[in-house]
C-alpha cells in the first residue's frame, strides 16, 4: 500500500498522515478523525449514505459542520466526491481505500458503545451477518462464530427496528423543516 502525504485543506488546516508535529500515530489520526461530527459523517458513509443532505439529516449537524468535515476528510484522502448531477452541480461522497481502512476503528467504537453505553433491554443498533460463515459475528474484531477478522466487504448489516425508526424520524423532521 502506498501512503501519500496530504497537504493543507481548503480552510488552511493541515491534514493527513504526515502533517502533525508529532511522531505519535494516535495524535496524527486524531488530527483527522478526532471529533464527534467527523466520526458521525464516517458512520453515515459506512452505512451507505452518500448525499450531503442525508448526511446532515442523520448526523443532525449544521450544513457548515458537515461541509467542513467532508472537506477535511477529502483533503486527508479518506473520501472522494463524485458528481451525480450537472445542473445543479451535486456530488456524492465515497470512501477511498484510506477511508475504508477506518472500518475496524468504526467497529471498535460500535463495540465499545454497545457494551458500555446501552442498557440491557436495548437491542443492538446494527445487526451484522458475517458472509463467509453466515453467522452473527458479535461485536468483533473477530467473528465469534468462525474466528476470522471482520472485514467490511464480508459483513452484511441491517439496522435494528428502533435504530431504523430513529433514522427515519430524523430524516422526516429534516425534510419537514426544509422550505
Amino acid at each position: 500500500m502506498t501512503k501519500t502525504p496530504r497537504n493543507s485543506s481548503a480552510d488552511g488546516e493541515t491534514t493527513g498522515p504526515n502533517s502533525s508535529p508529532t511522531l505519535c500515530p494516535v495524535a496524527r489520526a486524531q488530527d483527522v478523525v478526532g471529533d464527534r461530527w467527523t466520526v458521525l459523517v464516517l458512520r453515515e458513509l459506512f452505512l451507505g449514505t452518500r448525499r450531503f443532505e442525508e448526511i446532515q439529516a442523520h448526523t443532525q449537524a449544521t450544513p457548515q459542520m458537515v461541509a467542513s468535515r467532508l472537506k477535511k476528510l477529502e483533503s486527508a484522502g479518506l473520501i472522494e466526491r463524485r458528481p451525480y448531477s450537472e445542473r445543479p452541480p451535486r456530488h456524492e461522497y465515497h470512501l477511498t481505500e484510506m477511508g475504508i481502512a477506518f472500518h475496524p476503528v468504526f467497529l471498535a467504537l460500535r463495540a465499545w458503545g454497545e457494551t458500555w453505553f446501552k442498557s440491557e433491554d436495548e437491542e443492538v443498533a446494527i445487526h451484522y451477518i458475517h458472509i463467509p460463515c453466515g453467522q452473527d459475528p458479535g461485536l468483533g474484531p473477530a467473528c465469534q462464530a468462525c474466528g476470522k477478522t471482520m472485514r467490511r466487504e464480508e459483513l452484511s448489516g441491517k439496522l435494528s427496528g428502533s435504530f431504523h425508526a430513529e433514522r427515519q424520524a430524523r430524516l422526516g423532521a429534516f425534510k419537514a423543516g426544509r422550505p
